[in-house]
């Protein structure tokens, strides 16, 4: 889950992190009585979730409450990268002498963590990595022994950082892992992190990401702040039915068990459908659904009800390799979750390819044969099924 800068400096302000006071505003009043609150000269800043905010107009110096609710009014409302201002953060302006860049990061690749750090901050960190890599130092953090002074002074060495803030920086650096860890983070990012006039350091900006397997450990922080105003209206009900589900831009709706089998399951229509579109009209996935090991007849409804209810999709492919959930239990599911749908009054007009295989194939393909259900029609082989699927689709897309 992705934070608002004014979640992640929320959250800094928790472990003592140095940064600036704020307050966040929904209008443009809110704004005017916020810059009155804290006194002085103020920033006004746009909270959306993605980066160039200020090469968009939505960072704004205020000297007085008047030109923070001047800004306010201009910023709500504007679309930065396709989302929707709905807030501001009006934060203490603080006088900047340098700035700098640092984060902890999840590194995937290497099974590890890792901390990148820069004197050189402010700019787009890609940017820096892509011009200039020599000036970002990575260093890899050993899960284990985590981050102390002594590593934080490594840290500090290696990305060069002025050695007048040298003390102070140790210090964030730590806290800042405090953050991370405590949090169970995939992302805590400083940029820029700052050493003002009087050599004072401060997180000036703030990007966190919480990881949502750990949600469990952190129902009262990941349930304050998920926002779901920029999150597709079908996702947020998939994932209150317990779904992993993520919205596409296709015609084919999937649903498989096992994340790999539905990564594999989207290729392969995706190659389907290119071999059948030429001029911007190939049919593609329009989903991932993952339904896991369980295929039990209210798991399969509430998949299919969540894919259905996509009104861009045209047919549905649900490709199911039997284990320890075998191939009858799923062919059951599949059936009860049709008759379920229609007692609730579904409009089940859309067709679904289906392909079993694994555990118990054979009895559940005789299952669906035998429900002969006018919808469902069966493909013994995935590259068979994916083809079917987005012939459908684009026969549905017409």
């Amino acid at each position: 889950m992705d934070l608002f800068e004014w979640q992640a400096k929320e959250l800094f302000a928790k472990y003592d992190v140095p940064t600036t006071k704020q307050v966040l505003a929904t209008t443009p009043a809110e704004a005017r009585a916020a810059a009155e609150q804290l006194g002085g000269p103020v920033m006004v800043k746009a909270q959306v979730k993605a980066g160039g905010r200020g090469k968009a107009g939505g960072v704004k110096y205020a000297a007085t409450p008047d030109d923070a609710e001047k800004h306010a009014h201009a910023i709500l409302g504007m679309e930065i990268k396709g989302l929707t201002v709905h807030a501001v953060l009006v934060s203490v302006a603080a006088d900047i002498g340098e700035e700098y860049y640092f984060s902890f990061l999840l590194d995937r690749a290497n099974r590890s963590y890792l901390s990148m750090c820069s004197a050189e901050g402010g700019m787009e960190i890609e940017q820096l990595a892509v011009e200039r890599p020599e000036a970002l130092a990575r260093i890899p953090i050993d899960p284990v022994a985590g981050v102390d002074e002594a590593k934080a002074q490594e840290i500090v060495d290696k990305g060069r950082l002025p050695e007048a803030i040298r003390d102070q920086a140790i210090n964030v650096i730590v806290k800042l892992w405090d953050v991370f860890t405590g949090e169970e983070a995939t992302l805590v990012e400083v940029n820029p992190l700052v050493q003002t006039p009087d050599g004072t350091v401060l997180a000036l900006d703030g990007k966190v990401t919480l990881d949502d397997n750990a949600d469990f450990r952190h129902k009262d922080v990941h349930d304050s702040y998920r926002d779901n105003s920029a999150t597709d209206p079908i996702e947020v009900r998939a994932k209150e039915k317990g779904l992993n589900y993520v919205k596409l831009e296709g015609s084919v709706g999937i649903i498989g068990n096992g994340a790999g089998l539905v990564m594999s399951t989207l290729d392969v229509v995706a190659y389907a459908g290119a071999a059948l579109g030429t001029n911007g009209d190939a049919p593609k996935p329009a989903n991932f659904l993952d339904i896991g090991g369980g295929a039990s007849a209210e798991v399969m409804a509430n998949g299919l009800e969540i894919v259905l209810s996509d009104p861009a999709v045209k047919s549905v492919f649900v490709n199911v390799f039997g284990g320890i959930t075998a191939c009858d239990a799923v062919a059951n599911g599949i059936v009860s979750a049709l008759a379920l749908l229609e007692t609730k009054g579904e409009a089940l007009t859309r067709p679904l390819v289906v392909r079993l295989d694994g555990n118990n194939a054979e009895e559940g393909r005789r299952i669906l044969t035998e429900a002969a259900h006018p919808l469902v029609e069966q493909v013994d082989t995935m590259d068979g099924a994916a083809r079917l699927a987005a012939e459908l689709a684009k026969a549905g897309a017409k």
